[in-house]
C-alpha cells in the first residue's frame, strides 16, 4: 500500500507549536494550495490543507516559516475521529509531513542561499520549482 502526499502551497498563518506531555514537539500549520484550473468565473481557488510536523521539523517550522511563506511538503494523509465536548463525532484528514522545503527567502535573507541550505540545491529533490507565478497567490 502507498500513501504519499506532495504539496507546494504558501502559509495561510503563522505555525504553532506546542509540546505533548512527555515533551515530544508537534506543530501545524496551513497551507493554501491552488487548484490546477480557474472557476466559471475564471478564477483560481484554492484548497486549505492542514499540515502536522513532529520533533525537530516542528521545531525548525516554528522558528524559522510564517504567514506567505512557499513551501513544498511530502508527508503522509491521515483521517482520524474525534468528539466534541457537546458530544458530535468530527472526523479531519490532515497531512502528517516527513520533508518540508522552504521555497523562497524569507524576510531579512540575504541573496546568496548557502549550498544545502533549504533555499538551496536541496529542492531538487522535488524537482524544478522555479517559475512559480506569485501572481496566482490568493492572499
Amino acid at each position: 500500500m502507498l500513501n504519499v502526499v506532495v504539496l507546494i502551497g504558501r502559509l495561510v498563518r503563522d505555525p504553532e507549536l506546542r509540546y505533548t506531555p512527555s515533551g515530544v514537539a508537534v506543530g501545524g500549520f496551513t497551507l493554501a494550495v491552488d487548484r490546477p484550473f480557474t472557476n466559471q468565473q475564471g478564477e483560481r481557488e484554492a484548497d486549505f490543507i492542514d499540515i502536522v510536523v513532529w520533533r525537530k521539523l516542528a521545531e525548525t517550522c516554528a522558528n524559522h516559516l510564517s504567514k506567505g511563506r512557499l513551501v513544498a511538503v511530502r508527508g503522509r494523509l491521515q483521517v482520524r475521529s474525534y468528539e466534541t465536548q457537546d458530544g458530535q463525532r468530527r472526523r479531519v484528514a490532515e497531512v502528517v509531513a516527513d520533508d518540508v522545503r522552504f521555497l523562497d527567502r524569507g524576510p531579512g535573507a540575504d541573496r546568496g542561499a548557502a549550498p544545502g541550505s533549504p533555499a538551496g540545491d536541496e529542492l531538487a529533490d522535488f524537482g524544478d520549482v522555479t517559475g512559480l507565478p506569485d501572481d496566482d497567490i490568493p492572499f
